[in-house]
């Protein structure tokens, strides 16, 4: 920034006076910061682990503003040169996994000659070592009056294609050199960095849509110097990048921007309906000029979010000798606009386009490995008798309570064989609803698997879950009691196995082994609403474990369990006895159902 009218919202104290300990490995920087980082060396060079483009956990670090640092006769390369050395020293850690870096723009005060000579050899640093990043021009760096069709500067002498050309990253550069693309491998897939000039021309505009075109399932970052002004607020530059470029583009899901300060964000609906999420980071203002602080965005594809971080390597590296007051509270920002965390359902942003494929239907005999005993699925509406699968008789009918029925939905389980599932409606008071009961005589009614078992069976429990009418449902459960059946430890009323809910949507598997009087009980964690889940009960014939998305519980007894008790009565799904009479039912979807008569690996399970 180069006027006070450039920054209307002036020198605004950092939000949040506390600050945690940033515990990083700053050995690696050392107190050498202070005086400058030499250039890596040629073993250096040959060392450290390279960014896992697999991995869906990665970071793309940003770099705002630096033009403070290249001012004229005050120019000063410790700064930066610490900034990316941290980005080589941790690029390939499996918790930061930096995958790219992103100027934007401003790289110096003038966009003299010398200055740009200056900044061009710090970032050797990352040329030496091939690793990727973009740059773009800001006011500073060129004549603020023109667009990206002004011609030759200094700038392009330092920054322009010639110097990307041989960067795996690079994808290719406007005709008259001052935009560029990038693209970089993470969490699998490809993604696009857009660095684009100060002000674009009709033919950047141009340019911009070609390269999105070219790439019609990249996710895009769009990255400039000038977009966001405030919380919520484009200046008029920005709604014309916003208006002509990104709102129409629904590939753009993010935007960085340095230019004004203090850090602001924004959020716009695209064309599409889908968020846009607009970031300004800029620290000029702020102690040394910013210090060459670094913005890094940690997506984790799993978690659907990106935690946001702004951190001062160069102070990090001198923290082993004694801080002042304004240098420790600069080593690492965190005001609500400096860390922060984006929430995203990645699938779903990019579905429009770029969908997740569908998993295929697989066939019933696909799931029929040794020992199945029964396999229930719903691949369509019930209409009388469910058939077991398996071959094995263990067919199923429906029980109507209070006048209740099951409905039909195609919705299932993104990796369920079956494609379809049961809506269960079951109310506790006055009780009403509908199971499933095997017919008299099947062979499930009288096993009791005593050398082990797996159950297996997906769910779904819809937003209006209410506890005081829908807890401790079965989701798959056997009738017959404790009493009935000579043990009379525990409550002699409850029934001899149930996978319940609990009224905090905990899975419980509840049951009376062969091998002692007592019901041993395997515990779940709390379950989410709206959300498909797996669970799998597995014993080997001496243990129990209880799995929730293929992942043990921790509430899993140590005591010795050999199979389950019978006294020849029928198995329920989505039905709950007490007393061996019916007493509540499933409130929710229910999915493929599998009963084999040993354990399974996870990697049997019906997920695989």
């Amino acid at each position: 920034m180069c006027t006070s009218h450039d920054h209307p919202q002036g020198e605004a104290a950092q939000a949040g006076a506390g600050r945690r300990s940033f515990l990083r490995a700053t050995a690696l920087l050392g107190a050498a910061a202070t005086a400058g980082v030499a250039l890596p060396t040629a073993a250096e060079a040959s060392s450290g682990r390279r960014p896992d483009p697999e991995s869906r956990r990665f970071t793309l670090a940003v770099m705002p503003d630096t033009q403070y640092l290249f001012d004229g006769p005050s120019i000063n390369p410790a700064p930066i040169e610490a900034s990316l050395r941290y980005l080589l020293e941790h690029g390939g850690e499996s918790d930061e996994n930096i995958v790219f870096l992103s100027h934007l723009g401003d790289l110096t005060q003038n966009g003299a000659a010398e200055e740009f000579a200056a900044i061009s050899k710090a970032f050797g640093i990352l040329d030496r070592r091939g690793v990727g990043y973009s740059v773009l021009a800001g006011n500073h760096d060129i004549r603020s009056s023109t667009d990206d069709q002004r011609g030759a500067t200094p700038y392009l002498d330092a920054f322009g294609p010639q110097r990307f050309e041989d960067k795996p990253t690079f994808g290719g550069a406007s005709a008259d050199g001052y935009n560029t693309y990038h693209l970089f491998r993470a969490a699998g897939r490809e993604w696009l960095v857009l660095a684009l000039d100060w002000r674009l021309s009709a033919k950047g505009y141009a340019w911009a849509k070609d390269v999105i075109a070219a790439h019609p399932k990249a996710p895009v970052i769009l990255t400039t110097h000038e977009l966001v002004v405030d919380d919520d607020e484009l200046s008029s530059y920005g709604q014309q990048l916003w208006d002509r470029l990104v709102d129409e583009h629904d590939q753009i899901f993010l935007t960085l921007n340095g230019h004004y300060w203090p850090a602001r964000r924004a959020t716009r609906k695209n064309a599409a309906g889908n968020d846009v999420h607009l970031h300004l980071t800029n620290y000029q203002n702020r102690y040394f000029g910013g210090a060459a602080m670094i913005r890094l965005y940690h997506f984790d594809l799993d978690r659907d979010v990106i935690d946001v971080e702004t951190v001062s390597p160069w102070i990090l590296g001198r923290a082993k000798k004694d801080l002042n007051e304004l240098e420790r509270q600069e080593m690492e920002l965190s005001g609500d606009a400096d860390r922060f965390s984006v929430d995203i359902d990645f699938a779903a942003r990019f579905e429009g386009f770029d969908p997740v494929p569908v998993r295929p239907a697989r066939p019933a005999s696909q799931l029929l490995v040794r020992g199945t005993a029964a396999y229930w699925r719903f691949d369509s509406a019930v209409s009388g008798t469910v058939r077991d699968l398996s071959g094995n008789g263990n067919d199923l009918t429906v029980v109507s309570v209070g006048g209740g029925t099951l409905g039909w939905s195609a919705d299932h389980h993104p990796d369920q064989p079956g494609h379809g599932s049961l809506e269960f409606t079951g109310y506790k008071s006055p009780l009403k609803g509908a199971y499933l009961q095997t017919v008299g005589g099947a062979p499930l009614n009288s096993a009791t698997f005593k050398d082990g078992y797996t159950i297996e069976a997906f769910f779904r429990l819809p937003a209006d879950w209410d506890p005081d009418h829908n807890a401790w449902a079965g989701v798959v459960s056997r009738r017959g009691t404790g009493g009935a059946a000579g043990k009379t430890a525990d409550d002699p009323d409850e029934p001899l196995a149930t996978l319940s809910l609990s009224n905090d949507r905990e899975p419980q598997w509840a049951m009376r082994p062969l091998n002692q009087e007592g019901i041993a009980t395997n515990w779940g964690q709390e379950t989410p609403l709206k959300t498909w889940t797996h669970l799998a009960v597995v014993n080997d014939g001496r243990h129990t474990t209880l799995y929730v998305d293929g992942c043990p519980v921790v509430r899993n007894p140590k005591a010795s369990a050999t199979g389950i008790t019978s006294v020849g009565e029928p198995w329920l799904l989505g039905g709950y006895t007490y007393a061996d009479k019916i007493d509540q039912i499933l409130h929710g979807r229910l999915g493929d159902v599998r009963i084999v008569s040993r354990a399974l690996p996870v990697s049997s399970f019906m997920t695989h």
